[in-house]
């Protein structure tokens, strides 16, 4: 359960300062070599996440069982200081612990910081863990984010030089992050070394036990988060930028649905895939600053409101998405979501929306690629009339043009490379939708792709794309150059949306400028 202060004003905030400062002098003057030997260590550094214009979550993880302090300042120095209350890190939650901060202040630097304490020796007590985060504007100041997908795929993982496109991506101080999906694989093993094709080796500089196999037990998908939280890229990137989560499949296994036989699988001794998929959820939760929805628990799909320009709608098409070989009527969203999704878009105030998907939506991707079977995505291939999961993309898109919903993005990931996308009902066989553009990015460190065949049922093309050749230069590493991130600036005066396709050495690959829908 999240700890939620009272509702913060700034005369609140200044009358506790005292009392907070002198809290935190009384824990820091404890003797250095005390909390140096035999005291708690904060393991995986700090998060923050789905932060908005009075609220954010921040995350933390002790190596052990312990009593944990958060305060929060308006200042670097903390001298101005709120405190939550106590917080217990216990094994049931792998010793992590999450707080939503509420009642701040728009457009405000939050900086926080956690302190951990043994339960029975109270002189022992850990080094300070210490993040920030701004909060959402009110005003129409400029908003710059990124975006990718697909975090330490394929065998590829914690080499010598890390995870690179986290650092390139700070460098550009964005406001937030939205993660795409694949945000771990569950189901990829780290080798400690793998020969490429040049005659060299890849090596792994970092392996953990958890991630030298498949995850089946609930340690061992918890062990996935905490692998990618030892590179110092991500550990940095984290201090200084939220980042929103959604999932996609390898977080549980590759294209998992309802449908996901294991029978014949050696490495799952539970067959029934939704076993994994409760373990991969409750470690989803554990292990990143996403929001607690008290009546929905391990829900993912919400909105996260970032001022008068943007609006951000995280979907998921995993928990609710019938099987992949189900025949004509299956579907992604499941009817709650669906209906959330079009009253939530229809009350937006925002001038534009982002609909954060974790797949694209005109791309054939199958689940069984060897022999094109089930189709794992939104296109079925047929090229024809909307049917069966085409037919809520269908109904959602005729839903935002008899509405008068405009300035619609749909950013994702998932295939392994960077491409920009336009949808135009001229191109299309369903032609009941205003034209709208899909951007595509990633992977942050993970194998890379070769493009994926379009499906002409929403009239999508190509504008931009970069990836591997496919075929025999399909999985390339990290190293071969072809990871990559969007960066998206809303400018605050014009509020037009400037879209750049980046990669991970920071070169601009291709951009686009698109001025907003002006409602009559």
């Amino acid at each position: 359960m999240a700890i939620v202060p009272e509702t913060l004003t700034r005369r609140s905030f200044l009358l506790t300062a005292g009392a907070g400062a002198l809290a935190a002098s009384s824990a820091l003057a404890v003797p250095y070599y005390a909390r140096r030997h035999g005291s708690p260590v904060f393991s995986h550094g700090v998060q923050s996440g789905d932060v908005d214009c009075s609220s954010g979550m921040v995350w933390a993880r002790v190596d052990r069982p312990a009593e944990v302090t958060l305060e929060y300042s308006t200042t670097e120095s903390f001298l101005d200081v709120a405190r939550l209350p106590l917080q217990k890190a216990t094994i049931g939650s792998d010793h992590t612990v999450k707080a939503m901060l509420q009642g701040l202040l728009p457009d405000q630097d939050i900086f926080y910081r956690f302190t951990a304490s043994d339960p029975y020796s109270s002189h022992l007590v850990s080094e300070p863990v210490v993040g920030r985060f701004r909060t959402a504007p009110m005003r129409n100041r400029s908003v710059r984010f990124v975006w990718s997908g697909d975090t330490a795929g394929q065998g590829w993982g914690i080499d010598d030089v890390g995870m690179k496109t986290y650092s390139t991506m700070l460098r550009h101080e964005p406001d937030f992050f939205i993660h795409s999906g694949d945000t771990v694989y569950a189901d990829g093993p780290i080798p400690d070394e793998i020969p490429l094709r040049d005659g060299t080796v890849w090596k792994n500089r970092i392996v953990t036990d958890e991630k030298r196999t498949v995850a089946r037990t609930l340690d061992e998908f918890r062990g996935q988060w905490k692998y990618n939280l030892l590179d110092d890229h991500l550990l940095a990137f984290n201090t200084k930028c939220p980042t929103f989560f959604q999932w996609d499949d390898h977080e549980v296994l590759n294209n998992w649905s309802e449908s996901s036989d294991l029978s014949g699988d050696r490495r799952y001794p539970e067959k029934d895939i939704g076993v994994y998929e409760a373990r991969a959820r409750r470690a989803f939760h554990e292990m990143t600053p996403i929001r607690y929805f008290p009546t929905e628990p391990g829900r993912i799909f919400r909105k996260v409101a970032y001022g008068p320009l943007l609006d951000v709608f995280f979907v998921d098409l995993r928990s609710y998405r019938s099987p992949n070989r189900g025949g004509t009527e299956n579907g992604l969203f499941g009817w709650r979501q669906a209906d959330w999704l079009r009253r939530e878009l229809a009350a937006s105030q925002a001038v534009w929306k982002v609909i954060a998907c974790d797949m694209p939506l005109g791309l054939v991707i199958w689940d069984d690629y060897a022999n094109s079977l089930g189709y794992e995505g939104v296109a079925d291939g047929l090229n024809g009339p909307p049917a069966a999961r085409e037919r809520e993309i269908a109904d959602l898109l005729s839903f935002m043009r008899d509405n008068a919903i405009h300035n619609v993005v749909w950013l994702t990931a998932d295939v392994h490379y960077t491409a920009a996308h336009h949808y135009d009902p001229s191109r299309a066989k369903f032609q009941e939708f205003n034209p709208f553009w899909e951007f595509v990015s990633g992977p942050l460190h993970c194998g890379t792709y070769g493009p994926k065949p379009l499906d002409s049922t929403f009239g999508p093309e190509v504008r931009f794309i970069k990836s591997s050749k496919g075929g025999i230069d399909s999985n390339l590493p990290p190293s071969a150059g072809l990871q990559f991130f969007g960066l998206v600036d809303i400018h605050g005066a014009s509020e037009e949306m400037t879209v750049r396709l980046m990669d991970r050495e920071d070169q601009e690959l291709w951009r686009i400028t698109l001025p907003p829908v002006r409602s009559s």
